[in-house]
């Protein structure tokens, strides 16, 4: 029993020595091998944009439509009811051309009856004239006495008056019948009519809307921030026509509205054509592109932005060592996909866009196409 208890605890000695010569063995191996290199630098792909200066400001684009820059509503002076109207809408009139007529009767009547106060008035004249010489033929004979040559002569200058007083009169109600007829001032074609034949109509009323052939303005309705920021400048308007985008022209803006729209709160600007297309007809829906800004500037993508410091910061790449530098920069506006930079960037810089969170300074990186 004590021999075999012997026998285990010397096999067991023996058992630990081989496991420690295995073991150093092995640390010996592993001490002779070369040691490892580090592992290479990686390389990280990256996406870039070159830097631009663009005009500095916003490009603002508004909806709106073509008219006549010089619009009018032709009008009867007098009231009376209207006969005739020979235009209708779309027609084109010439200067001088019979718009519309109105019923004439009492407007001619008027005229008889001028003309009549005028030869009565004449004949009074006339009367008081004769009456006049003789007096003063009696008067430098010593046969009549003063007085009556003094009456006779206000007479006769009280019935000269008389006599112009009527033909004013007649000339006002000849120039009254005139008036029963509406003549079309330039040329131009009518955009609207405003009474019927038959209808009685009064002085002022508008018979025909005529857009007078000449130049034609692009009218939109602008916001009140657009409206202020137009102060003072004077920005080329891009007029595209929203059916054919092949016809476009330019133009200035002509006229701010100061009062804003009671219902959409806007404020209508006119902007004068040059040489407008003869696609762009009156009414035609336009699309108007006005740049607001005064001084340049560069923008680049948001997603180029990280920081350095505490303060905003790109990653520039440099073509000739393939490695990137971290720069600062000052941001003058931010936008949701692009930010305006006042300064640390200038053109033909080039701006990581993609990867700047895994990037540091000095590192190697390769540009995706």
């Amino acid at each position: 029993m004590l021999r075999a208890a012997e026998r285990c605890r010397r096999d067991r000695r023996l058992r630990v020595t081989d496991l420690g010569a295995c073991i150093a063995f092995a640390l010996s191996l592993a001490a002779c091998r070369p040691p490892e290199e580090p592992p290479a630098a990686e390389i990280r792909p990256v996406r870039t944009v070159t830097v631009e200066e663009l005009p500095g400001g916003e490009t603002v684009t508004l909806t709106g439509r073509i008219e006549a820059q010089e619009e009018v509503r032709l009008a009867f002076r007098v009231g009376q009811r209207m006969t005739e109207r020979r235009v209708n809408v779309g027609d084109r009139v010439e200067s001088g051309q019979l718009v519309a007529r109105l019923e004439s009767t009492t407007l001619q009547n008027a005229v008889q009856a001028a003309r009549a106060h005028v030869t009565s008035a004449q004949a009074a004249a006339v009367d008081a004239r004769l009456e006049f010489d003789r007096q003063r033929t009696l008067l430098e004979r010593g046969v009549a006495p003063r007085a009556r040559f003094d009456t006779a002569q206000k007479r006769r200058d009280s019935t000269a008056a008389q006599v112009d007083a009527a033909q004013a009169e007649l000339a006002t109600a000849r120039e009254q019948l005139t008036f029963a007829e509406l003549i079309a001032d330039s040329p131009g074609v009518v955009t609207a009519v405003g009474a019927e034949p038959g209808e009685v109509v009064t002085a002022g009323q508008m018979i025909v809307r005529v857009a007078r052939k000449g130049g034609r303005d692009a009218v939109f309705d602008a916001p009140a921030r657009v409206k202020d920021a137009l102060g003072g400048l004077d920005p080329e308007v891009e007029v595209v026509l929203t059916s054919n985008p092949a016809a476009r022209t330019a133009g200035r803006i002509r006229e701010v509205s100061p009062q804003a729209d009671p219902v959409t709160r806007t404020f209508q600007v006119k902007v004068g054509l040059a040489d407008p297309p003869e696609a762009m007809r009156l009414g035609s829906t336009v699309t108007g592109s006005i740049h607001l800004g005064l001084a340049p500037g560069i923008r680049i993508p948001a997603s180029a932005l990280t920081s350095s410091q505490g303060a905003p910061a790109v990653f520039v790449y440099d073509p000739t060592s393939s490695t990137v530098s971290l720069r600062n920069v000052e941001v003058a506006s931010f936008g949701l996909a692009e930010v305006e930079l006042a300064s640390g960037l200038v053109a033909d810089d080039v701006v990581v866009t993609a990867g700047v969170q895994t990037l540091r300074p000095g590192q190697q990186v390769r540009l995706l196409q």
